[in-house]
């Protein structure tokens, strides 16, 4: 069961690939007709970067997010419409087709403006997508023990550290970008296939096959329940039956302080990572190799390694517990990274100084800002499920997993107005 929570949701990653092929995109972005007017006498001679460039980021960013959120909601209002078999396998198999079709347009040549747009095209449709896979999951585990939804949590960790190795390895052996980027693509359609696969086989699983008889069970049990009722007194009986009912506003009160928490959690990570942690830059390079390994191994690597054991490690500590004012107090507290990772050498900057000069102090802040990141979130998205009774369970989840997008989506906007500021 883990390993085919952590295959499925190794799809849903797809935003961390797009991250860290950053190099590939600006090179085909680039365009002298098109110079950002917003640059600056900081940034050195001949990095100009034109608009679509400077821009992709936030609007990658942007274009990721708000799906996600829209998508995730109508699947937490309409998943009980949609068989889950077809909402799970109908979104692997939409992703592995827009990734086949990435790959392939890796070898056309293309303009920057009508490449610009196929990108953030792309990307729309795969998170569409991805929101009501991701949703489905969240529900899928809100029927397991507490300590299965950490395997789907932690499993986006351990996606974007393959991803950003892999990167790593292909600036190492010195291949082109082109080749770099199609191998990456590749290995996605790759992996969603094995998510395919993984999940024609979860129902034949006998844990699996157990806790669905189970929540059957439960369920045959309160509907008898609600029969006796019927017998003695319609009156009652109709109280019950609109009990029964699995209301979104009965179960989101109970679970409102986690959702906004993880929402909270999410809106501080996404307002700065990418947009502008992958804009920092080496001062102890000096035009030295390690300015070419610093983003892909202090960004990206050290983020999703961090965000991963944070994830993972839900599911031997979790504490503090779902009824701990400390839980609250951690998560809020997680709002001075955004002045501390804006006070480091980003670049191109207009209106901050530059505080954190040395590589270190940021290096120290991504340890800290990923694995709180993952720590927390998956403390919060643990617990969600867990405070309801077992039929709400799969809604609970779809509730939590909305508001972890509209984390995610709110994060996106507030990203324009982070680096705007710095």
């Amino acid at each position: 069961m883990q390993q085919c929570a952590e295959n499925q949701e190794t799809a849903l990653q797809n935003n961390t690939t797009v991250c860290l092929c950053l190099q590939y995109f600006s090179s085909r972005l680039k365009d002298s007709s098109f110079v950002d007017s917003s640059a600056n006498q900081t940034e050195p001679a001949g990095e100009h970067r034109s608009v679509l460039e400077a821009k992709f980021n936030n609007v990658m960013t942007l274009c990721a997010m708000l799906p996600l959120l829209i998508c995730t909601c109508l699947n937490s209002f309409l998943h009980s419409l949609i068989s889950q078999r077809l909402r799970v396998m109908g979104s692997l198999l939409v992703i592995m087709f827009v990734f086949m079709a990435t790959a392939v347009l890796v070898k056309v040549p293309l303009e920057p403006l009508p490449f610009f747009s196929s990108t953030m095209v792309k990307i729309v449709i795969i998170n569409s997508f991805g929101a009501v896979l991701q949703g489905s999951l969240f529900g899928m585990a809100g029927l397991l023990p507490a300590s299965y939804t950490t395997p789907i949590m932690s499993g986006q960790g351990l996606a974007g550290t393959f991803a950003a190795f892999a990167m790593i390895c292909a600036i190492a052996s010195g291949s082109e970008l082109q080749d770099a980027a199609f191998g990456y693509f590749i290995t996605a359609c790759g992996v969603i296939f094995l998510s395919v696969l993984s999940y024609i086989l979860l129902p034949k699983l006998e844990f699996f096959q157990f806790y669905q008889k189970r929540n059957r069970k439960q369920r045959s049990d309160e509907d008898n329940s609600v029969n006796l009722m019927n017998r003695e007194s319609k009156a009652e009986a109709a109280d019950q039956n609109k009990e029964q009912n699995v209301s979104m506003m009965i179960i989101f009160k109970k679970i409102w302080m986690l959702a906004l928490l993880v929402c909270f959690t999410f809106t501080i990570t996404i307002g700065t990572f990418p947009a502008i942690t992958a804009d920092t830059k080496s001062t102890l390079a000096n035009g030295g190799s390690w300015d070419q390994y610093f983003i892909p191994v202090s960004c990206f690597l050290l983020f999703n390694l961090c965000d991963w054991g944070g994830r993972s490690l839900t599911a031997v500590c979790m504490w503090p517990g779902k009824d701990s004012l400390l839980l609250p107090v951690f998560i809020v507290c997680r709002v001075v990274f955004v002045p501390l990772l804006m006070l480091c050498n980003v670049q191109p900057r207009v209106h901050l100084p530059i505080f954190f000069h040395h590589d270190g102090w940021f290096i120290f802040f991504m340890i800290l800002f990923a694995f709180s990141n993952g720590y927390l979130a998956s403390l919060c998205m643990c617990f969600g499920p867990k405070n309801v009774l077992p039929h709400e369970a799969e809604t609970a989840g779809a509730i939590m997993a909305f508001f972890l997008s509209l984390g995610l989506a709110l994060g996106a906007a507030l990203s324009f107005i982070f680096r705007a500021l710095v």
